[in-house]
């Protein structure tokens, strides 16, 4: 009978190293960026600017001729602080019409919070660079600038969807966006 043998979460997970402005260095000697998207509210625009936003994001589709993978990451929210907040401005409040409007409000945002039914989402697009095993080439600085430019392309085709693409800036913050993502369940179950 063979022994399995223990690995650490180091060696189970895929990543070797944490480059900086959110590239990661897979085990596989691939690369991935994670891109932070600052969406736009499409409910809330015209039936023209809804048609212009969809041609904008077929062009987006059409001209990112890579493989890009789009997360959303879904955090529940606790609203305590924010309803302390309106219960201390509610305080002073002297119009009866504004008091009945913010109690209302308070009702219905305790009402979330405690069904926890409150929350936010965080959307990330994921690329990757393959190393062609075949190419000496394939160094890293190339990798990286290939990585980079297809950011720019993702970045200038959504904001013509009114969309921000934002580069992650540092090791610490794509550190928080793996935490995240691998305590999505553990935040989930709170």
């Amino acid at each position: 009978m063979q022994k399995n043998k223990e690995i650490s979460l180091q060696e189970w997970l895929p990543f070797d190293c944490i480059l900086d402005r959110g590239i990661i260095k897979l085990k596989n000697n691939d690369y991935i960026k994670i891109i932070n998207i600052i969406p736009i509210n499409y409910n809330l625009k015209s039936d023209m600017e809804k048609e212009g936003i969809l041609n904008s994001y077929k062009t987006f589709l059409k001209t990112c001729n890579f493989n890009i993978q789009i997360l959303i990451q879904s955090n529940k929210e606790d609203l305590s602080k924010h309803i302390l907040k309106v219960n201390e401005s509610v305080k002073s409040e002297k119009n009866l019409n504004l008091l009945k409007i913010s109690e209302k409000y308070i009702e219905f945002i305790t009402k979330l919070n405690n069904e926890k039914k409150s929350s936010s989402k965080n959307f990330y697009i994921i690329i990757k660079n393959e190393v062609d095993e075949n190419l000496k080439q394939n160094r890293e600085e190339i990798i990286i600038s290939e990585l980079n430019e297809k950011y720019f392309k993702i970045k200038d085709c959504l904001s013509r969807c009114g969309n921000v693409a934002l580069e992650i800036s540092d090791k610490e913050e794509t550190k928080k966006i793996l935490f995240s993502f691998f305590n999505s369940r553990k935040n989930f179950l709170n």
